[in-house]
């Protein structure tokens, strides 16, 4: 049964267009529902399954204290699996038809304030050596233009022209946007690439722009520690994640008076509702700054 997923992987790759995150998740969700069909419920061919097994899978991941938003992604997968498999022909029936998709509610994402940001970016810069002049460049970019970490690290030398003042940047479903620089980024970029990053890669020829301190491609997992370490130190108490830095920009731009479709394009939103999220983020700063300093609130 499992060589049926890699070839819906392989569609949802060439076909749908689905990111790298996506095909791993997928993956993963996939194989643990077959193994349950297998283990648990004897079923040997996709025709067997049947709606009652999907659920009874889905209420044991519940069980388990799954999160609304796995159960929500492993749903989806399950789902768009099985049209898979009618559509190649592999399964005569669809059991997950009118199964729905859990709903995940929206919590308001954390956002770090201008001066949080600016203390994050100082500790950063503190050492100035090799490895505060990329961590300076990692921060400034990410929080000047709202790239994603995958979309980060995957930046080659050639991505980001300097002269111009843009970064180009493939994102999910590779599709390319063209993001402006500040000068700010600008800087921290020049001096990076120039003074730091030599020492860092030496011999090795490649052009990713990023690299760790073995001069390879700096990975997710490493970029969350070094980011988790300047957090520390700069004494901020929230939660803070790659993706943090992300949200920061785009509701420093919305509270700032940014169109919300211009904010749209620069974070690659294919739907302008993922968008809005940071107008009620923005709505809620609102609500504290008067909540704080108005005599009668």
């Amino acid at each position: 049964m499992t060589v049926h997923i890699d070839d819906f992987l392989h569609y949802g790759l060439v076909e749908r267009g689905f990111s790298k995150n996506t095909l791993i998740s997928y993956q993963r969700d996939l194989y643990a529902y077959t193994d349950h069909l297998a283990k648990r419920e004897g079923i040997g061919y996709w025709n067997e399954v049947q709606r009652r097994h999907i659920l009874d899978y889905l209420f044991s991941l519940k069980a388990e204290s799954r999160s609304q938003a796995s159960l929500a992604r492993m749903t989806s997968a399950i789902r768009m699996f099985h049209q898979f498999l009618v559509r190649e022909q592999i399964s005569d029936h669809d059991p997950a038809d009118l199964i729905e998709t859990p709903k995940t509610g929206r919590k308001l994402p954390v956002v770090l304030s201008i001066d949080e940001v600016e203390s994050l970016l100082t500790v950063a810069a503190r050492k100035n050596d090799a490895y505060a002049l990329r961590d300076t460049a990692m921060f400034e970019l990410m929080y000047g233009t709202g790239l994603r970490v995958s979309e980060l690290i995957a930046l080659t030398l050639d991505d980001t022209h300097l002269e111009m003042g843009f970064v180009r940047c493939l994102g999910k479903g590779n599709k390319e946007r063209i993001i402006p620089l500040g000068s700010k980024a600008i800087e921290a970029l020049k001096a990076y690439r120039s003074k730091a990053r030599p020492s860092f890669v030496q011999k090795q020829s490649h052009d990713i722009l990023f690299v760790n301190r073995l001069g390879k491609q700096m990975t997710r997992q490493g970029f969350w520690k070094v980011l988790k370490k300047h957090v520390e130190e700069a004494g901020i108490k929230k939660a803070v994640t790659p993706h943090t830095l992300r949200h920061s920009f785009a509701t420093h731009l919305v509270e700032n008076g940014a169109d919300l479709r211009v904010v749209q394009e620069l974070l690659g939103h294919a739907d302008i509702t993922t968008t809005q999220i940071y107008t009620h983020i923005s709505r809620h700063h609102l609500k504290h700054i008067y909540q704080t300093y108005h005599p009668r609130a």
